[in-house]
C-alpha cells in the first residue's frame, strides 16, 4: 500500500467510479500527484470536488473508459527517487494498446539487468492508469503483479485492444 503521507499541503482528493472499481485522485490547483485504488488510504488528505485538476483528470479517465481517449493531457507531479522517475517516464513512452516485459522496460532505460527493479518501481507507480504500468507483463506473456488487482489489469488490456470500442 502507498503512503499518503508525502504529498505537499496544498493538496486534496476526489472519489470517482470506474469500470476496474473506484479510484482516489490526488491534486493540487496545479498538478497531479496521484491516481489511488479504492482500497487504498489517503488519510488527512481533505476532500474536494471543486480542484480543476482533478476535475480534468476525471474528464479524461471517462473519456479514456468510453473509449475516446487514447492518451493523456494532464499536468503531471509524480514524488519518486530519480529511478523510479525514468522508469515511470518509460511507462509512458508505451503505446496504447500494446504492452512489453519488465526486460523490455530495463533495456529500454539502460540496464536489461535491473527487470526486478523497474518491477519494483513500476509497483510504486503513484498514477495508476495515466502512467500505464499496466501495459508491463512478465517475459511469458503473463499478467504479473499490479496495484490494482490483476483482474483490472487484464480489464484494462483488454479495453485498449479493443481500439475504442464503446465500454
Amino acid at each position: 500500500m502507498r503512503s499518503s503521507k508525502y504529498f505537499p499541503n496544498a493538496v486534496v482528493f476526489d472519489e470517482m467510479s470506474t469500470p476496474v472499481g473506484g479510484l482516489k485522485i490526488i491534486a493540487s490547483e496545479e498538478w497531479l500527484y496521484a491516481i489511488f485504488w479504492g482500497h487504498e488510504s489517503v488519510i488527512h488528505i481533505p476532500r474536494s470536488q471543486n480542484c480543476s485538476v482533478i476535475i480534468e483528470t476525471k474528464r479524461q479517465l471517462y473519456e479514456y473508459f468510453f473509449g475516446a481517449r487514447t492518451s493523456f493531457d494532464l499536468p503531471l507531479m509524480p514524488l519518486g527517487t530519480r529511478f523510479q522517475m525514468k522508469v515511470w517516464q518509460a511507462l509512458c513512452d508505451i503505446p496504447y494498446g500494446q504492452t512489453i516485459s519488465y526486460g523490455e522496460q530495463a533495456k529500454r532505460i539502460g540496464d536489461k539487468n535491473k527487470a526486478r527493479a523497474v518491477g519494483m518501481a513500476n509497483g510504486q507507480n503513484p498514477i495508476s492508469i495515466v502512467i500505464p504500468c499496466h501495459r508491463v507483463i512478465g517475459s511469458n506473456g503473463q499478467l504479473t503483479g499490479f496495484g490494482g488487482g490483476l483482474d483490472n489489469k487484464a480489464w484494462l488490456l483488454m479495453h485498449e485492444q479493443r481500439k475504442g470500442a464503446l465500454i
